[in-house]
């Protein structure tokens, strides 16, 4: 039977995390929201509107999300041509393909981010399809995500294991029935991860990669 290794994007296979949170911050900043660094960075991995709304509350102004969301594609996508790929994430990537394993990338990164995302990891050849925020109603924590990455590879869920920086990761692919591997390359603590739901913690995708036959995706 088929594999399927089903890959975050963001703080896993490249380093945007903290680009994510100075230029959210910067919009929200701009938009007379005062939100601390550290709660923006909690939120990371969250698609846009659920994000916003994480960390402005209900009672916001819903009018402005829009606003807010496309002040930070214009600030984030400054960063466009020079996205920094993690240790060996398209080694990484190339090695499950090699082993078999259908690779599937699920991301609430759409259009052209997610474009410059792929330009970064740069191993188009190992990668089978991608599960992106355009393809879903719900993202991340839901599983709906998880579940579509597994529809594209035609892989059921106990055949499959999700990997991802973020408690948002964690939660979406308990629920969507996979198992989960954390890495703490994103900068979310080791026992957070746990608790929302990781059965393996690595560094990075390099300290994966150097332990893969002790790892889940042996």
């Amino acid at each position: 039977m088929q594999r399927a290794a089903v890959f975050d994007v963001d703080g896993t296979l490249v380093d945007t995390n903290h680009l994510h949170v100075t230029t959210w911050w910067e919009a929200l900043r701009q938009a007379g929201h005062r939100v601390p660094m550290h709660a923006v960075h909690r939120a990371i991995g969250l698609g846009s509107d659920d994000l916003v709304a994480h960390l402005l509350g209900d009672d916001r102004d819903k009018d402005q999300d829009d606003e807010l969301s496309a002040a930070h594609k214009a600030l984030y996508g400054q960063y466009f041509d020079r996205l920094p790929a993690l240790q060996d994430a398209g080694r990484l990537l190339r090695r499950l393909d090699q082993d078999g394993w259908r690779v599937v990338l699920a991301t609430s990164a759409g259009g052209a981010e997610l474009s410059a995302l792929r330009r970064a990891i740069s191993a188009d050849d190992a990668i089978m399809a991608t599960a992106s925020a355009d393809d879903v109603a719900e993202g991340k924590p839901a599983p709906e995500p998880v579940e579509h990455a597994l529809e594209l590879a035609g892989v059921p869920a106990e055949r499959a294991v999700f990997v991802g920086d973020t408690v948002w990761d964690m939660q979406a692919g308990s629920r969507a029935g996979v198992r989960c591997v954390g890495v703490l390359c994103g900068g979310i603590p080791r026992a957070d991860l746990v608790e929302a739901g990781a059965q393996a913690i690595y560094d990075d995708p390099a300290h994966l990669l150097a332990t893969l036959a002790d790892s889940p995706l042996a």
